[in-house]
């Protein structure tokens, strides 16, 4: 770092003593360039995560200094699109534990489902601050092992559910918190498609010869190559349980920050492969209903074979909610049609307020060492619902999770 005389590997380890010593490094040089490494680098990290990044890296002075994929175009693209921004070309690694290695203050996670918490307790234990994607995990065991990595340390880590910070989520909240929607009796989504989206990935044409094949894998069991799976993870159960965590966990996460409420309770779900049985394992069609703590019930259901009937809605003793509008200035409306008696209007917009946006709220929360918008303990909390409903459904039972033992058994 500037004005630096230490070497930046005399402060990076892979021991949380290390990482302590490291986050008094930041604290004092609040005015020195913090450098991310990125940690996939496909779709999602090129049009969103680390545009953002690019986009904020003047006012908030970070640096895009590593890039890690096991596949070379992904790499490659990643690369020259950090060039093409900055006039700087940032290294590249193949091994996300060779980018770890190295002195970045921070990694952004943006991997398959099965790599999410593997790669963040790695992180943490290097030292490193860390964004990592949503879900946090895929199996109670582990996400209770990252979780527990995360709070014995000292550092920064934010879960990528970017719609709580809309302005419109803060309006949503602030609304509830004050009680003007009275008592939360219930909250669901409908979100639908035409096509799994996991076709458009599985079509990109991939080479055994461009990527690593087993650094992918990593503790999913070795197979031969499987351009399909390796291209359309989406897909394959192995890799992503399927469109209620890569989709679904978004308007989940968005209910328990709105409402203040943890993860669910009880939790019912069937899912089914209806229209589309070509070779892809997870359900094209999903049916969720879930029960809090504090008596609300949710239901997300989603299906592909028909876009139509899509929506989002909050309801309360005082009214509902539409939350459809997921853009970053996009209104919900307040509605008291029928919600209290003798009373009735609709359409109505929630008040303006002000939000930061969340990878823009991640890079503060790295000088400020606060807590970000989406701490671990809320990409815990959604990592439990998606599982509950992953043992509803495999089980064809009620289940209840247990937050004393972190453990989800039969209702």
């Amino acid at each position: 770092m500037k004005g630096k005389k230490l070497s930046r590997r005399q402060f990076v380890g892979h021991s949380l003593a290390v990482s302590a010593a490291l986050s008094y490094r930041n604290i004092l040089g609040a005015n020195d360039r913090i450098t991310i490494g990125m940690i996939g680098c496909g779709n999602r990290c090129q049009g969103s995560l680390l545009k953002d990044i690019l986009e904020f890296s003047r006012e908030t002075n970070v640096e895009v200094a590593g890039i890690c994929d096991t596949w070379r175009q992904m790499r490659e693209k990643a690369t020259e699109q950090v060039l093409a921004a900055t006039g700087r070309k940032p290294s590249q690694y193949i091994r996300y534990h060779d980018l770890l290695a190295t002195g970045v203050d921070a990694v952004v996670i943006c991997t398959p489902e099965h790599q999410h918490c593997t790669q963040l307790i790695d992180a943490i234990r290097a030292g490193k601050d860390v964004y990592v994607e949503k879900p946090l995990g895929m199996t109670m065991d582990e996400i209770s092992a990252a979780y527990d990595v995360v709070k014995a340390s000292d550092r920064i880590v934010q879960n990528g559910t970017q719609i709580r910070s809309l302005p419109a989520a803060q309006a949503a909240k602030r609304l509830i918190a004050e009680g003007d929607l009275g008592v939360i009796v219930k909250a669901e989504q409908s979100r639908n498609g035409v096509r799994p989206f996991w076709y458009g990935y599985a079509e990109r044409q991939v080479s055994r010869s461009d990527v690593d094949w087993e650094g992918f894998l990593m503790n999913v069991e070795k197979r031969p190559f499987d351009p399909k799976q390796y291209a359309g993870w989406y897909g394959f159960r192995e890799f992503c349980r399927g469109p209620h965590t890569t989709q679904g966990l978004h308007f989940i996460d968005l209910v328990q920050y709105i409402t203040g409420a943890g993860a669910p309770q009880y939790a019912t779900a069937h899912f089914s492969q209806v229209h589309f049985k070509d070779g892809f394992t997870v359900p094209d069609s999903v049916e969720i209903t879930y029960q809090y703590p504090e008596g609300f019930l949710v239901r997300y259901g989603q299906f592909f074979g028909n876009g139509s009937g899509r929506y989002l809605n909050i309801y309360g003793t005082g009214g509902q909610i539409d939350c459809s509008n997921w853009s970053w200035n996009g209104q919900w409306k307040l509605s008291r049609n029928q919600a209290v008696e003798g009373e009735a209007f609709s359409g109505k917009d929630l008040p303006q307020v002000e939000g930061t946006p969340h990878m823009k709220n991640w890079l503060d929360c790295l000088r400020t060492r606060q807590q970000p918008i989406a701490p671990i303990e809320a990409g815990h909390a959604h990592a439990v619902a998606g599982i509950l409903a992953e043992e509803a459904n495999l089980r064809g039972r009620r289940m209840v999770y247990l937050p004393d033992l972190r453990k989800i058994r039969e209702a």
